[in-house]
């Protein structure tokens, strides 16, 4: 457009179109038009309209031959129209080796790099003066002496299986103490087999010497030469507070230790059933050291490392432990241990009455069910519905606590029985007799 309208010689402003007659001059003189101007058919609406030749220009030339040219405005660039083949593949292959040239570079440096090593042999830790101080008689000292006397009792009978734990009491004749329950099931059972296993993994056949339904206790004989053997302390002399310590085998755990306190004592606790003849109730050392399945027949120690108990039961709202543990006080253990190594059985008075658990809101005792025809029960007047409230003037408040109190005594001791009668309480004296 510009080309087509630009100014002629002498002229200035939009020239005429190449080859186009001049237009007629404007007769009227207007305002803002000059006399001399020919019409303008943008600005005058009365001017003729009318077509021109056609619009001639000159054609663009580049001012250099070749792919490379040079624009008016002065401007190089490059026409690819006009490279050639040969130039733009040898392009191509430049841009594709220098590529390859720094990829290489990169490779080889990451390759020839010093790198850390992830191994290095012969490297050793930088050692460090010990940080752990124990003070004597620490759990860990407890444990370390205590664990060799402490075993692993493993019994099969047929394809069923069991486990519990086990006390050495003597090395040198190889008795070990554990519960009744754990191994009464191989008793007298032809292909059963009991195997102690010791700290040291060492384990030998163990053979029942003789066992107690009525205490919860069994003593097993091993032929192996180097035991040790625990300690014994005595439970007299434990008291609430104490420290302790429970070693054993739960679930089949060797060598677990676990520690509390003694939380209570003289606590009446009845073992039955769970596939064994055990009929037992205990005066047990009650403690909050974990024990499960498996502790039973485990030691419990005092903070000297002196056996004060054999780990038995646990009370649970489930079947693992809730701080409820309970031991056979050691006293009991060592008197029903000898009469099982003495003679195979253990001995325990009797009262010949059987009981229950009552109160009647101020006081509690054992209410008397029934009477053993001939018994020391029956020689000293006590009939069905008495209540024993006492035994040589200690409380009784159920039926576990009579039991108790009884088995304390031995046969042919004499006992004073305090009992509710028709509203009044009386006395009465008792021979006790061997169960």
């Amino acid at each position: 457009m510009l080309r087509a309208f630009a100014p002629r010689a002498g002229q200035s402003g939009i020239g005429e179109p190449p080859g186009g007659r001049p237009g007629r001059r404007r007769t009227a003189t207007g305002p803002w038009w000059k006399s001399d101007a020919a019409d303008d058919p943008w600005r005058d609406p009365a001017s003729p309209a009318r077509l021109g030749a056609p619009a001639v220009y000159a054609e663009e030339t580049a001012e250099d031959d070749g792919p490379l040219v040079v624009d008016p405005r002065g401007r190089r660039r490059l026409r690819l129209g006009d490279v050639s083949i040969r130039l733009g593949a040898l392009a191509l292959l430049a841009l594709v080796f220098v590529a390859a040239l720094g990829g290489s570079l990169g490779w080889y440096l990451g390759r020839t790099a010093d790198e850390e090593p992830l191994l290095s042999p012969g490297t050793s830790i930088t050692q460090v003066s010990p940080g752990i101080t124990r003070e004597p008689g620490s759990i860990s000292e407890i444990a370390a002496a205590v664990s060799p006397a402490v075993v692993s009792i493993e019994v099969r009978v047929g394809e069923a299986g069991g486990s519990g734990s086990g006390v050495v009491i003597d090395a040198d004749s190889g008795y070990i103490v554990t519960n009744n329950h754990v191994v009464s099931g191989a008793d007298g059972v032809e292909g059963a087999e009991i195997r102690a296993v010791f700290s040291d993994g060492s384990g030998s056949a163990a053979t029942i010497v003789g066992r107690d339904p009525a205490s919860d206790l069994a003593v097993l004989q091993v032929d192996k030469p180097g035991l040790v053997q625990a300690t014994l302390g005595t439970s007299d002399q434990v008291v609430v507070g104490d420290p302790v310590v429970a070693l054993g085998s739960p679930l089949g755990l060797a060598g677990t230790v676990t520690s509390g306190i003694v939380s209570a004592l003289d606590r009446p606790v009845r073992l039955s059933g769970q596939g064994s003849d055990t009929n037992a109730v205990i005066n047990a050392v009650q403690t909050d050291a974990p024990i499960n399945p498996g502790n039973s027949g485990g030691a419990l120690v005092d903070a000297t490392g002196a056996l004060i108990g054999i780990n038995t039961a646990i009370a649970s709202l489930g079947s693992g432990s809730i701080g409820l543990s309970f031991a056979i006080p050691v006293d009991t253990v060592d008197r029903i241990a000898e009469q099982l190594i003495s003679t195979g059985t253990a001995v325990h008075a009797s009262l010949g009455v059987q009981a229950r658990s009552v109160t009647d809101g101020a006081r509690d005792g054992a209410l008397v069910v029934n009477v053993e025809p001939g018994s020391p029960a029956e020689q000293a007047g006590i009939v069905e519905q008495d209540v024993v409230i006492a035994v040589d003037g200690q409380r009784v408040g159920s039926s576990e606590e009579l039991v108790v109190a009884v088995d304390a005594r031995s046969p042919g001791d004499v006992v004073t029985i305090e009992v509710v009668r028709g509203g009044g309480s009386t006395e009465v004296q008792a021979t006790l007799t061997r169960a």
